[in-house]
């Protein structure tokens, strides 16, 4: 079973949301991890967004980089530049993957806005998981 950990800066939004696709499109042929070089706790706008898509997230929780350090990871995935630049040094043979999505916790304007714009950077995070599960655990 391959182990995967998704990277962000606080492990509330982007990381949250593709361990939940990548979870959902791994269908039980990997162990999904997400973590942040900080914690900030699970964005309620990312867990509203993701059941929506019929996915749960309401259970995970924002977890530090520091907490796995002894899991050997096959793939990580940063999903931020600033994880991707200030990721400490991981003690493993992992592939590095990095795709930089916006931060739909910056979004700014009315209640309508915000959300497009975390629903938006759901699906940019959806494809991107889908296509990562089909090219890399065939």
């Amino acid at each position: 079973m391959k182990n995967i950990l998704v990277l962000c800066t606080g492990n509330s939004c982007r990381s949250q949301i593709a361990e939940g696709y990548l979870r959902y499109f791994a269908n039980n042929k990997a162990n999904i991890y997400s973590a942040g070089i900080e914690t900030h706790g699970v964005n309620p706008k990312a867990i509203q967004v993701m059941a929506e898509d019929g996915i749960d997230i309401s259970r995970h929780t924002s977890n530090n980089i520091d907490e796995y350090m002894d899991i050997p990871f096959d793939f990580v995935i940063t999903v931020c530049d600033n994880a991707k630049e200030n990721c400490p040094y991981f003690p493993t043979q992992a592939q590095r993957f990095h795709q930089n999505f916006p931060d739909p916790a910056k979004a700014t304007g009315d209640v309508n806005e915000v959300m497009n714009e975390f629903r938006k950077v759901r699906d940019m995070i959806k494809a991107y998981s889908e296509s990562f599960i089909n090219e890399h655990l065939s």
